[in-house]
């Protein structure tokens, strides 16, 4: 893949991204068998620099050409990161979240901070995911802000070094706090006791008493939820997704060519597992390239997109297991991990009801834009 500017600047964080894949890989079933926070993969990602790739150029990041080429070579990124190691895969999604919270939000107080802790090789994530009652932000008389309550499935918890979390004043909408993520007395990841996904550490953190300041507080109330943005983003974690099913299909693949291709009814299974990867492709490809435009019909597209990813991993699974046999269930293997991770990673909220909104956006009209002959 080219930039358009002739340069080839779009094409360098898919290529450092492919050069550390195979190590990716490699420490994933270490942090697989034993569940601790990756950090020797995440030094991966900072020595290659992909950590700071995609922040505004502000904060260090790489300047594209086109928001196109920026969106291509993200959505490849994520693929290839998420093919390696879909634990890593999403730790990373959720870093460049909140790279792109605070490019949207942030002050410039924010910003370079954000540049600072960039350069110290540090990690963000997004936590909104939270048991009852909930976070709140309490302010006291003398204008001093505190935060209550607990965030669960808070992946990274305790690895990686900020956060972005959602809290409810006292009036008015959510908003996002930025907090530090590290801080091991308010991390309890002993619920985190996950049958795939395990190295992404998503426990518990507890936020009860942590002071803030306004310098904390990013963007205005509501701006987190705000549409299309919210739903749109959905593409990242199904690029990341779309990267265990090339995962799967590749151990697939080996294991054929190791001993099974002459059979005409596993080529038939596996013709359609590269069906069900190759359409979650062109799927994913077309909605990271919509999510630019921030129009409605992007929010409707990336629900579809987020259904289409899941029905191809499930399909993918099945085959798989099919195909290879008990090997695919045996621990240590590889193509086991993957099937795990997958299967867990895949449980996103609510599936049906993003299908279901997605289909209420077709029988309006035809998002995709290409077929209004047939409306």
């Amino acid at each position: 893949m080219k930039s358009r500017a002739g340069q080839g600047s779009a094409a360098d964080p898919v290529a450092r991204a492919s050069a550390i894949a195979a190590r990716l890989a490699d420490l994933g079933a270490r942090y697989d068998a034993v569940p601790v926070f990756p950090a020797e993969s995440m030094r991966c990602l900072v020595r290659a620099g992909l950590h700071k790739d995609f922040a505004a150029a502000q904060s260090g990041g790489t300047q594209f050409a086109h928001a196109g080429d920026r969106q291509l070579a993200l959505m490849n990124v994520l693929r290839i990161v998420g093919r390696a190691d879909l634990s890593i895969g999403r730790l990373f999604e959720g870093h460049v979240n909140a790279l792109s919270l605070i490019d949207r939000y942030g002050s410039r107080q924010q910003a370079q901070r954000l540049a600072h802790a960039l350069a110290a090789g540090q990690f963000y994530g997004v936590w909104a995911t939270e048991p009852a009652p909930g976070v709140t932000i309490t302010t006291a008389a003398d204008g001093r802000h505190n935060l209550q309550g607990t965030k669960s499935f808070a992946s990274g918890a305790g690895g990686i070094e900020w956060a972005l979390v959602t809290a409810r004043p006292e009036e008015g909408e959510r908003r996002l706090v930025i907090v530090a993520a590290d801080e091991a007395m308010r991390t309890d990841l002993s619920h985190w006791r996950a049958r795939g996904m395990r190295a992404t550490g998503s426990g518990h953190y507890d936020l009860t008493g942590m002071a803030i300041d306004n310098a904390a507080l990013l963007g205005a109330p509501g701006d987190y939820d705000c549409e299309p943005l919210f739903t749109a983003g959905a593409w990242r974690f199904a690029a990341v997704q779309l990267g265990g099913i090339e995962a799967l299909v590749g151990e697939v693949r080996e294991a054929m060519r190791q001993g099974g291709a002459d059979d005409p009814i596993k080529r038939a299974m596996f013709a359609r597992c590269v069906e069900a990867w190759r359409t979650a492709f062109l799927w994913v490809r077309e909605c990271a390239g919509r999510a630019v435009s921030e129009e409605h019909e992007a929010a409707a597209f990336a629900l579809m997109t987020r259904g289409v990813v899941e029905r191809a991993g499930l399909d993918v699974m099945e085959l798989a297991a099919r195909i290879v046999g008990t090997r695919s269930a045996m621990d240590g293997q590889r193509i086991d991990k993957v099937i795990r991770d997958l299967s867990l990673y895949l449980r996103q909220a609510a599936p049906d009801h993003a299908r279901d909104q997605a289909a209420l956006a077709w029988l309006e009209k035809d998002v995709w834009g290409d077929g209004e002959a047939l409306w």
